[in-house]
This record gives structure tokens, sequence and C-alpha cells, in this order.
């Protein structure tokens, strides 16, 4: 039996060691659970747009006031559809990058919110609303129900 030389095996080892989580990430997703009504086209792009971002969504079509209340989100930032990842409340029209940055700095808090439906979030930016934007903010809700923004879109 032939003996394998220790530097190559070693160097592939090496190799084969740090390529492994760069693999086991790109793999992964995040998964969010979505409540909304049946019957909403929004909630669906939004959904879509959440898959896009890499996110593997649940979706409840029971609507999403008790688990609004249940998550601890103010209705003053009420929208159309809510959501849970990991232990925070997302709150309506949310573009996933605010979402991922939420689950990177880990902020004490109930979770982010678009109050209303503001034309050209995500969403709400879908052929029908020919390219009309709004402006808006993403709001980080506190545990003490204030808000700051978190993101402003201009």
């Amino acid at each position: 039996m032939t003996a394998i030389p220790r530097r190559p095996l070693l160097l592939g080892l090496l190799l084969l060691v740090t390529a492994v989580p760069y693999v086991v990430a790109a793999n992964t997703s995040t998964a969010i659970e979505v409540w909304k009504g049946p019957n909403c086209g929004c909630c669906k792009d939004w959904i879509r747009h959440l898959e896009a971002s890499g996110f593997t969504v649940k979706t409840f079509d029971t609507g999403n006031s008790d688990i609004r209340t249940k998550l601890g989100m103010p209705i003053r930032f009420g929208s159309c559809h809510t959501a849970k990842v990991g232990n925070y409340a997302i709150e309506g029209h949310v573009p996933a990058r605010d979402i991922q940055r939420l689950l990177k700095e880990r902020p004490d808090a109930i979770g982010l919110a678009v109050p209303a439906m503001p034309l050209g979030s995500p969403g709400m930016d879908g052929p029908e609303y020919q390219s009309r934007k709004d402006p808006f903010d993403v709001f980080l809700v506190k545990k003490d129900n204030q808000a700051i923004v978190f993101q402003s879109y201009r």
C-alpha cells in the first residue's frame, strides 16, 4: 500500500475544514411565520420577497389581529400581516434586509414595523402600483412600546 504524502493530505484537510462552514451557511435559511388574511395579494407579494431573500416562510391564513396582540405589537403600528422570526414580531411591509439586520444586531425590542401599507415597500411595489413610491420608515418597536426609526426609505 502506498503512503499518501503528509503535506498534500494536511492541505486538503485544511481546505475541507475551512470550506464546510461556508457550504453549510449557504444552504441554511431563516424560518419566519406569517399571519395574514386568506385573500391578501400584497401579503403574498411580501412573502415572495422574503423567500427571494433566503427566508423559509410558513403562512397562516387566519388574519393577524390575535397574533399581533400575542406578540405585543401595539395596534398603532398595525398593517395587513404580522410575522414572527426568532423572538421578534414583524409588522407590515418590512424589507427583508432590515429583518436580517435585526437578527444580526439582536436589540432588546418587540420587533420591527412598517405601519399601514406604503407604496413602494416590499409587497406594495407590483406593476399595479405603476412604480409609485411613498417615503416610509421602518420602526424598531421597543419593549416599552416606544419606537425609533430603524431605517428610512426616501
